[in-house]
């Protein structure tokens, strides 16, 4: 097998964990034909019993926030809504190639993006629920195209921003060891037993301190679970999310953030770039919102819905971590959530709460838990992070130093 070859079936086998005779629903991006089909092969030849492939083309999705009619954003269109809903009935697995241009939609209205922003989400709850709660095996990777390989290496040509960034993406997975798959379980066990023990220790709240402003705390509810490596769907089936991980995470309590937190990167959203995110929270709700660029973005995100006015993840990435090593800003999520602690605000995770998976969304809620159509992770991490956790007796033990994990 090639690199690329080995790439896709480390995200069939540990990614969705493929199994015989199971449709895989694949989003592709247009720009990576190519690699798409090289990942359907593979499929294919792993057993799988169909593959359908869902393409995304960004250039057409300006066009149409460009020139479309207006009631284009105001109605999801029922035969997407039902392909969803067909193979979520098939017990499908979901793969999603990330092949993003970070400014692709610049220049969109705002309005428009918010709209069909929350004309879809609304419409397509049913399934991003599913997803949340582990109902079935799903993986986010990457693949390189043009515009994005030149924003993240502006001085080289096009061939040569390509070529480090499919080597960038392709370490960050551990495709260049001799063996993928193995050095990806032994990467998987490694984060889960750092979650095990946070997991155990029950803190009570955190604490986040460093030097471009970030002091705040954040509560966690009872019973919490962190999760890290790769997870489990509601029938035992082993799957990575995503590929690459770093992260190690939970839900924060809804109403336990206080405090102001400063972003350490830009943020990818909605097809641009949101910089210098400055947050102020009070009793888990977002008071305050800047930002030096596009804070029109911001709000959009903020203003989705009450539920992204409050907080649905907490992630610990250490800021040794390979990836944040590489010292790439990959203005991809993907990759830069997992080069940094990070936060998310909108939906939790139903499965970081004991028993919490198959409830509805006002008992979720009881128990913590945020609920909202939104979520989109932002990042925290400095090489000078502290990181102070409080247990329920009292006891403080620090978790964060100068940017890494301290126990």
């Amino acid at each position: 097998m090639n690199k690329l070859e080995k790439y896709a079936n480390l995200m069939l086998r540990e990614g969705v964990n493929l199994q015989k005779g199971q449709p895989l629903l694949l989003t592709g991006y247009v720009e990576n034909y190519d690699f798409v089909r090289l990942v359907t092969e593979q499929a294919y030849l792993a057993g799988a019993s169909e593959v359908y492939v869902r393409w995304v083309d960004e250039v057409g999705a300006r066009l149409r926030y460009l020139h479309g009619a207006e009631e284009l954003f105001e109605n999801y269109p029922e035969f997407q809504r039902l392909m969803f809903e067909h193979y979520n009935d098939r017990d499908a697995c979901y793969l999603h190639i990330v092949a993003s241009n970070p400014e692709a939609l610049k220049g969109a209205s705002p309005e428009r993006l918010q709209k069909w922003n929350i004309t879809s989400s609304k419409a397509l709850k049913f399934h991003t629920d599913k997803t949340m709660s582990g109902a079935f095996a799903w993986c986010v990777a990457a693949a390189p195209n043009k515009e994005w390989a030149k924003k993240v290496f502006p001085e080289l040509s096009e061939k040569e921003g390509m070529d480090k960034l499919w080597d960038a993406i392709l370490q960050c997975s551990r495709v260049n060891n001799d063996d993928p798959i193995s050095a990806w379980r032994e990467h998987a066990r490694v984060a889960a037993k750092r979650a095990e023990f946070l997991t155990n220790a029950q803190f009570r709240s955190l604490r986040f301190t460093n030097s471009i402003g970030s002091d705040f705390t954040l509560t966690l509810p009872d019973n919490h679970i962190w999760q890290g490596g790769s997870e489990k769907t509601l029938d035992g089936r082993t799957f990575s999310a995503n590929i690459p991980t770093e992260e190690i995470f939970t839900a924060p309590h809804r109403l336990g953030t206080n405090g102001r937190v400063a972003a350490s990167m830009p943020l990818v959203y909605q097809g641009d770039l949101i910089e210098n995110i400055v947050l102020d929270f009070k009793d888990g709700r977002v008071v305050d919102y800047k930002a030096s660029k596009n804070e029109a973005l911001l709000k959009n995100l903020i203003e989705t819905d009450e539920g992204s006015h409050y907080l649905g993840e907490v992630a610990l990435v250490p800021h040794d971590s390979p990836i944040s090593q590489l010292g790439i800003l990959f203005y991809e999520t993907l990759f830069d959530e997992n080069a940094s602690c990070h936060l998310a605000v909108g939906q939790a995770y139903p499965t970081c709460v004991k028993g919490a998976a198959e409830l509805d969304d006002e008992k979720k809620k009881e128990l913590g838990l945020n609920v909202s159509y939104e979520h989109a992770d932002f990042m925290i991490g400095t090489p000078d992070l502290q990181i102070m956790g409080t247990k329920a007796d009292g006891t403080n033990i620090q978790i964060f130093k100068d940017g890494n994990f301290a126990i």
